[in-house]
């Protein structure tokens, strides 16, 4: 160390925490404003809903298309060039070595080398007046086609499964913001007062990669957060009083807390603890409505029968005709989570020609029993469904180390953020619309690649809700599901 830099190093050990807050005002008090929001350039939150009743409904800013949403996120990525994006290209050159130029610059979760190219692994037939492909692993779901919207060019900028999860369903790839149910209910509450606005079901066996924060509210009041219910045993764990306490046991208790979470409100001013008095609440009501609206049991045999459903189980065609029942009983967003879509081709289970499959049979009549119930109750008129998952598959085949050798027996694909598709059905899109296209093998998006901000911005627009505006003020910027970057209502696919 030189003579200056050690009498520099010297004087920085001689500072203090005076030195700091004598010299360094301006900066603490930036530092301050930031903390409580008031950053210059913040605007107000987009809506204020009352903490006492914060899930009342409420109009959105311009005339809505949708009025509730059930989003089916099949996670782990299925591959869609094995259901809907049909490529004979890809058939013709399967078995062949990838172009360089579909190689050089991409990041790959897996693949080593030069991968084979790997056609449709499944045969592919027209449905339709829209002519849609649809391979023969989903022929319940096929016979819909004409009611569905679907966008070929969905695009990502993540390819690892749990910032691909955050960025469907947050619009970001890191932590902390809130999914896109706590958007929509924080901005038009929910019809039914005694259940949750928003409301998560899974299957499969798994959480998400990501865990609980993709339907967590952020920064947005805890209430908007998604509340996760069972479809086997109690909805909710800890619904029923224990033993001994009575509802109006119960009643006198929630009253006594309030008391007390009122007074600490009035004395510290957290907003957090207005959110908490209303969950408490919440729960005290849905003690009697939620046990009732999941029940499916009640509903007739030839229902049950049309889904597949089992009262008693967990399974995915449950919890689809529990979706049916929860926006039927006045729910803004039912969001269903089902594992076991990772076909890297590594096991049987993680095998397109195995395990894929067997999640393809899963989810193939659930879904078209869903579709058709809702139609038939005139609910797909205001209610839009979604089907996607977080990413989608190359149109080569994994090649890991050692893999072709150990695994021949199994096909697999490896993520690909470049293009993969999502459906729509029911309120305000085109129904029997294809959109956008890829290359001849299905891994670029060519013409009108839709990004999930776009997505975020359309399904908001659809709900009545400008993307732009929606915003609440947090850590020195007016936060939005879709972010900062540029985002636009993809107005070819609405109705």
């Amino acid at each position: 160390m030189n003579l200056h830099h050690h009498l520099h190093h010297a004087a920085l050990e001689h500072l203090t925490r005076r030195h700091f807050l004598r010299d360094c005002t301006t900066g603490l008090g930036t530092l301050y404003l930031a903390s409580v929001g008031r950053s210059f350039g913040l605007s107000a939150p987009a809506v204020t809903p009352d903490p006492a009743a914060p899930l009342l409904p409420a109009a959105p800013p311009f005339q809505p298309k949708v009025k509730r949403v059930i989003y089916l996120h099949m996670l782990g990525a299925p591959s869609t060039l094995d259901l809907f994006h049909y490529r004979p290209e890809l058939a013709k050159y399967d078995g062949r070595d990838c172009p360089r130029e579909f190689l050089e610059g991409q990041r790959f979760a897996f693949i080593q080398g030069v991968p084979k190219l790997m056609g449709p692994q499944f045969p592919f037939q027209q449905y339709g007046q829209s002519g849609a492909w649809v391979s023969d692993q989903l022929p319940h779901l096929a016979k819909h086609v004409d009611d569905l919207c679907f966008i070929h060019t969905m695009v990502t900028d993540q390819f690892n499964h749990g910032p691909a999860e955050l960025m469907v369903h947050t619009g970001h790839a890191n932590l902390g913001h809130p999914s896109i149910g706590s958007w929509v209910t924080w901005g038009l509450g929910t019809e039914n007062q005694n259940l949750p606005g928003f409301i998560v079901l899974l299957s499969g066996g798994q959480m998400p990669r990501a865990g609980k924060t993709v339907w967590g509210s952020g920064y947005l009041p805890s209430v908007y957060q998604g509340v996760q219910c069972r479809s086997a045993g109690d909805p909710v764990l800890n619904l029923r009083n224990p033993d001994g306490v009575d509802r109006d046991t119960r009643r006198a208790a929630l009253d006594a807390l309030a008391k007390i979470n009122r007074q600490s409100e009035s004395e510290f001013g957290d907003a957090e603890t207005a959110t908490r008095i209303a969950q408490y609440e919440m729960a005290f009501r849905m003690q009697l409505a939620a046990p009732e609206v999941m029940d499916i049991s009640k509903e007739p045999e030839a229902v049950r029968d049309s889904y597949g459903a089992s009262p008693g189980k967990e399974s995915f065609a449950n919890n689809c005709l529990l979706a049916r029942r929860l926006v039927e009983n006045g729910v803004r967003f039912v969001q269903l989570f089902d594992w076991g879509w990772d076909s890297h081709g590594d096991s049987e289970k993680h095998a397109i020609n195995i395990g894929f499959k067997r999640k393809c049979s899963e989810i193939d009549r659930p879904i078209s029993a869903l579709l058709a119930d809702l139609k038939q109750r005139g609910l797909l008129d205001d209610t839009l469904v979604i089907w996607s998952g977080e990413f989608g598959r190359t149109p080569m085949k994994e090649n890991r180390d050692g893999m072709d050798a150990k695994f021949a027996a199994y096909t697999g694909r490896d993520h690909n953020p470049n293009s993969f598709t999502l459906w729509m059905a029911g309120a305000g899109v085109k129904p029997g619309l294809q959109y956008g296209e890829t290359d001849a093998l299905g891994y670029f998006a060519t013409k009108n690649p839709v990004h999930m901000r776009d997505f975020h911005a359309t399904l908001l627009h659809l709900m009545g809700i400008d993307s732009q505006k929606h915003t609440y003020p947090f850590q020195g910027l007016n936060q939005k599901l879709t972010g900062v970057k540029p985002a636009k209502v993809v107005t070819d696919i609405l109705a």
